[in-house]
């Protein structure tokens, strides 16, 4: 009788030592047992022990492979190492000069007398400057919210937490895009909300799956991303608000619309300028500032002001007092829109080397996204992928990651163009294009 630990063991071994690489098949369960003269269901046991200790996934269909971020011995890189670990996960834009420009509305907030009030727990509803600055950050062309229906959270996840909280009985079902925000998927866990995925084209989500959802089952929200959705960075044409505006109008469907990104698109309107009775709108300073002092922004419909309040306050979401004022000072000193625009010429820039490092591939980008949406060449699998450029020392966002439901996994990658310095940036796209290249044989 063999015990299936020793053998998880022994392949364990062979990761660690290096014999084994990120992102390489195991063979078949039955044709291991057989190799190994074992029963198949000791195979099958050892493979979910190496599962169980983070060393190999298993692919629906496609079989076990090495993980992602497994030592590997120097040398053992599929091509040549691409030196520092650059991430490409991460994704928090950042502008030259950006701390000495945050840091003169900081210090008068550091005066002893200001700072015993900064340091106060804000209100859900901030404070009557607070949200007169909101409002004048997130107006739009064709919108402007009204001030006294904006609420405030620590930042835009929580205000996505907050939304469904209000809008959502544990088990509920939303709809959301086929590839979402993962934080999404990890927010309807805690709050036992069953996601929907949802088909999209390249206009983005569909109004006539959303009925049709809606009517195979009811739906007790919709979240949506409409302006440069994450990851594939697609942005809704005008017709195509107008239409799932009339779809969500005429199903009585609340709609979570996320804009955390909108910044980087100057014009466009949000779909609480078409269906405002249903609308809750996302925002916030992470990606606009940096991610370490921010405050998360809720445009409510207005008879449901006090319940998104209360679930903001029960869920402890609540903005801190300090971050708030700093947020305020910087709307109201032009500080984020001078941060804005920078960001903004940035990511142009960003996208203009990922198009020409990676060019001759099916990336997938707008040229005012902070990220790219990586359709892998053939047979190349994402968590392979993922796992070969983590051996390169470049770190990556499989597109499963992104998917909704477990049968949907997407031969794709999300690159974020926005925390590597530019340098360290275009040395990594030009290592993972010439690993996309190198493994034909996959």
């Amino acid at each position: 009788m063999h015990d299936y630990r020793r053998i998880a063991d022994r392949i364990a071994a062979d990761i660690t030592a290096g014999r084994l690489r990120p992102g390489e098949r195991l063979p078949p369960q039955r044709k291991f047992a057989r190799r190994h003269g074992i029963a198949a269901s000791t195979a099958e046991r050892a493979y979910g022990e190496l599962v169980r200790r983070g060393l190999v996934v298993g692919e629906v269909g496609r079989g076990t492979f090495v993980r992602a971020g497994v030592p590997v011995r120097p040398g053992k890189g599929l091509i040549e190492d691409a030196g520092a670990p650059v991430n490409l996960e991460l994704n928090y834009p950042s502008a030259p000069g950006q701390s000495e420009l945050l840091a003169g509305t900081l210090a008068p907030l550091l005066r002893p007398d200001l700072l015993t009030e900064a340091l106060r727990p804000a209100a859900a509803d901030g404070t009557p400057a607070a949200r007169e600055a909101a409002a004048g950050l997130l107006a739009t062309p064709g919108w402007r919210p009204d001030p006294d229906r904006i609420l405030f959270t620590g930042n835009a996840r929580q205000a996505v937490a907050a939304a469904l909280a209000s809008l959502v009985r544990p088990g509920g079902r939303v709809g959301v895009e086929e590839l979402t925000y993962p934080v999404v998927k990890e927010i309807a866990g805690r709050l036992g909300i069953t996601l929907v995925p949802l088909a999209t084209d390249g206009d983005g989500l569909l109004p006539d799956v959303v009925a049709a959802a809606h009517r195979a089952a009811p739906l007790s929200a919709l979240y949506v991303q409409p302006t440069l959705h994450n990851p594939t960075s697609v942005t809704m044409s005008a017709e195509r608000r107008r239409r799932l505006a009339r779809a969500v109008t005429d199903l009585d469907l609340p709609v979570v619309e996320d804009r955390i990104w909108s910044f980087l698109a100057e014009a466009d309107d949000p779909l609480a300028a078409l269906a405002p009775a249903l609308t809750h709108v996302v925002d916030g300073l992470s990606k606009r500032v940096a991610p370490g002092l921010t405050v998360g922004f809720l445009v409510v419909p207005r008879p449901r002001t006090e319940a998104v309040a209360d679930a903001v306050r029960s869920g402890g979401w609540s903005a801190g007092r300090f971050a708030l004022e700093a947020g305020t000072g910087w709307i109201a000193d032009g500080t984020v829109a001078r941060l804005v625009a920078a960001k903004r010429a940035d990511a142009a820039h960003r996208q203009r080397l990922l198009a020409e490092c990676l060019d001759g591939f099916a990336v997938r980008s707008d040229p005012r996204a902070y990220y790219g949406w990586w359709q892998l060449p053939a047979p190349w699998r994402a968590e392979t992928f993922t796992a070969a450029a983590a051996a390169l020392g470049i770190a990556l966002t499989p597109g499963p990651s992104f998917a909704v439901g477990p049968h949907r996994t997407p031969d794709a990658v999300r690159l974020g163009l926005a925390s590597a310095p530019v340098p360290d940036l275009e040395r990594a796209l030009r290592a993972l294009a010439g690993l996309a290249a190198s493994r034909s044989d996959r």
